[in-house]
């Protein structure tokens, strides 16, 4: 687990924490089996991951990450960093689409 958050994880967790965003509670940097997801709502079963230039070279391992975690019943949305940093509203819509999508 990462001690230190990103900037733009910090700018999403602050528009997801106290149940801001659908009234979802999310988790930060939490562990799911051997993997520890960026943002959780366990209620929901969604993953928000905040990927960064890093993600590009790993590609491959993002793919069997995603396929772990769907297999868990686990629904994931991938933002990027420049996403959140720059279209932070377009990002916590796409939340709240799967949020709602996820409760149908």
């Amino acid at each position: 687990m990462r001690k230190q958050s990103t900037p733009a994880e910090d700018a999403l967790w602050q528009a997801l924490r106290g149940r801001r965003i659908a009234g979802a509670k999310f988790r930060g940097q939490h562990a799911v089996g051997p993997f520890i997801v960026d943002f959780i709502c366990l209620e929901h079963h969604l993953v928000v991951e905040v990927d960064g230039d890093i993600h590009l070279a790993q590609q491959g391992r993002d793919r069997e990450r995603d396929a772990y975690l769907r297999a868990g019943g686990l629904d994931i949305v991938r933002v990027t960093n420049d996403d959140v940093l720059n279209r932070l509203e377009t990002v916590v819509q796409r939340i709240v689409t799967r949020l709602s999508d996820a409760g149908s």
